[in-house]
């Protein structure tokens, strides 16, 4: 099953499932008020799967050329994500493979549509990109161990863990570098672990302006999806709607000779098997002023 948030033609901010032939108006069919979200269905998933089932017959109630496909979690509780954790990024980076997991945070404020614009900041001109897969969680828990980590997973999106390299780099502390606004596009839509099957093989593509920078498969994961809740979950309680990146092959911007960083007018592809694709076109930032 593949679960969206989109606004519809109307501007309205809705919830779907993507169907053959486009999308369906969740409220719609459950006749329920609008105030229903993603991370409502999942943290009630026993009593909203049925009733999704039931309605993923329904003809789609949208194209989706006609919607604006939106981040699956709204403002997720964490954006959690893992560094070094495929052997071709680490010898590209020039860093030892680490011993232990190395994580970061990239703040709530940093999320984006899968489809859109990532912003170039006016303080730096070394913006990448790193092609990821994400998971996001299902169930509180806390101390999971590997051998359950599978059960509190919900599903799978594509991730862009966009980076600014300067920042990132000019102190031990990732989380500055990592959190730009605009810098954590997800999506297309949330696909459930039951569609996925096996997490840990399936292709890992990025494109910059069609020429393929990574391609590699999830199976050269360094901590596995599983390793990683086991880890934080000894660290804090993992809530439903909290997206974890699960880390970036080799041929990020960076790892080039010298650097290709990206510019404006770029066009950025993450596509992630059996789950779907992003699309960014780098944008200057536009400056606003307090409100």
């Amino acid at each position: 099953m593949k679960l969206a948030r989109f606004r519809d033609p109307e501007g309205r901010e809705r919830v779907g499932m993507v169907v053959a032939g486009g999308i369906v108006d969740v409220a719609k069919h459950l006749d329920h008020n609008d105030t229903l979200g993603i991370v409502d269905i999942i943290e009630s998933w026993d009593t909203y799967r049925p009733q999704l089932e039931r309605i993923a017959a329904q003809p789609a109630d949208f194209t989706l050329e006609a919607v604006q496909l939106l981040a699956p979690i709204p403002r997720p509780g964490k954006i959690l994500g893992i560094g070094l954790n495929y052997a071709d990024h680490v010898a590209e980076s020039g860093m030892p493979k680490p011993d232990n997991q190395v994580w970061f945070a990239k703040m709530p404020t940093a999320t984006n549509a899968p489809m859109g614009s990532i912003e170039l900041p006016t303080v730096s001109e070394q913006l990448d990109y790193e092609a990821e897969l994400a998971f996001v969680i299902g169930k509180r828990c806390r101390h999971v161990s590997r051998s359950e980590a599978a059960g509190v997973i919900f599903g799978y999106c594509a991730a862009n863990d966009v980076s600014v390299r300067d920042w990132q780099l000019s102190t031990s502390q990732f989380m500055l570098g990592k959190s730009f606004d605009t810098h954590a596009p997800f999506g297309p839509w949330l696909v459930t672990s039951d569609e996925v099957g096996d997490p840990h093989a399936l292709d890992i593509i990025c494109r910059v302006n069609g020429e393929v920078r990574q391609h590699s498969n999830t199976k050269h994961l360094v901590f596995d999806c599983y390793d990683q809740i086991e880890h934080l979950s000894h660290v804090m309680t993992l809530e439903p709607g909290d997206v974890i990146l699960t880390g970036t092959p080799g041929g990020v911007g960076a790892g080039f000779k010298p650097p290709r960083w990206l510019r404006v007018g770029d066009v950025v592809e993450v596509e992630i098997e059996r789950i779907g694709s992003l699309r960014h076109t780098v944008v200057r930032e536009t400056l606003e002023s307090i409100t």
